[in-house]
């Protein structure tokens, strides 16, 4: 996987108290640390201190408050950005000396066990490890991350995004089923995983499973390629490979909408290098590689189309890759 970060920011705020709360400025509410899934906001940093404990820690009780600019259900890792800062948050507050690596391993616990998403670990990884100007080149199996240059300044081109608001929690959409039938795929196979078939190994697939291996297998030499362009600061082949993905997404992943896919169509044939979209899909976010002198009349022309065929108007900002989590003291 090649994700890099927003500059949009989760902020975590600890002390020590006689009881636990969490109290939350974007939803103005205080909750205590729930033992067990309520299905709210507070399952995500529920799920970090259980994971904590689980893992040993000794964790007294606290009060914390968080408040953030990550657009919420909007296929932007807000999810991850509240583990994450809760979680180095806790680290650094109670001294637990954890790496950062470990960190992400823990968050990933916590959604998958505790709130119940079948997640992979990019986001956690992305949250906590990139680093400004670069993307992270993550292998999902080893979980080796290697930063690779992302220089876009300096090619005076930005990443421009749209949030859709065609707002979108993956424990109701189809991304458990999507996995499912990847995993199913793999053991038709007698494999582990899916990533280590080979596009010849569709033949012995039919319907669903066959084209949800074919992304798998075809956004993997994807993403080897990209960095491979990315090295060459050959931005136009990255851009290609951007839409690729997108084409793959929406015709064997099956998780594009209408809102997403008419601003790849808006990108593309408004100069812009690359655009797909970002995130589980299902709805949230889309993205364009686009000439930073290019955006304003980028912007103009989805605000118009999204109204005149009766869209939400969206929400676009453009951004340059970040650094991940930190403590602040």
């Amino acid at each position: 996987m090649l994700p890099c970060a927003l500059d949009k920011r989760v902020a975590v705020a600890i002390g020590l108290s006689d009881h636990t709360l969490f109290y939350s400025a974007d939803f103005k509410e205080t909750c205590p640390l729930y033992e067990k899934r309520e299905g709210s906001w507070a399952d995500h940093p529920s799920g970090i201190v259980w994971a904590m404990k689980e893992r040993g820690c000794d964790i007294p009780s606290f009060q914390a408050a968080c408040v953030g600019d990550v657009p919420l259900g909007s296929g932007l890792s807000s999810s991850a950005a509240i583990e994450a800062a809760t979680a180095i948050a806790l680290d650094g507050f109670l001294h637990l000396g954890m790496q950062k690596k470990d960190l992400a391993v823990l968050c990933q616990h916590a959604e998958n066990a505790f709130v119940g998403v079948n997640s992979g670990i990019m986001d956690q990884y992305a949250s906590l490890l990139c680093q400004e100007g670069t993307a992270l080149l993550l292998d999902c199996r080893s979980l080796e991350a290697t930063q690779i240059p992302l220089n876009l300044a300096e090619a005076d081109l930005t990443i421009l995004v749209c949030d859709t608001r065609v707002s979108r929690e993956l424990g109701a959409t189809g991304y458990n089923e999507r996995r499912l039938a990847c995993e199913r795929a793999a053991y038709t196979l007698g494999l582990k995983e899916l990533r280590d078939a080979h596009l010849e190994d569709l033949d012995k697939h039919c319907g669903e499973e066959q084209k949800r291996a074919r992304h798998v297998i075809t956004e993997n030499e994807r993403v080897l390629q990209a960095v491979q362009a990315l090295h060459r600061q050959d931005f136009g082949a990255f851009g290609r490979l951007l839409s690729a993905s997108h084409r793959s997404l929406r015709e064997d992943f099956e998780v594009s909408t209408p809102e997403l896919d008419a601003f790849v169509e808006i990108a593309l044939h408004s100069s812009a290098l690359g655009a797909r979209l970002t995130g589980a899909g299902f709805g949230g976010c889309a993205l364009a590689l686009v000439r930073s002198e290019d955006t304003g009349v980028l912007l103009r022309k989805v605000q118009q189309s999204f109204e005149a065929r009766g869209f939400k108007q969206p929400e676009c900002f453009s951004f340059q890759p970040a650094p991940g989590a930190e403590v602040v003291k």
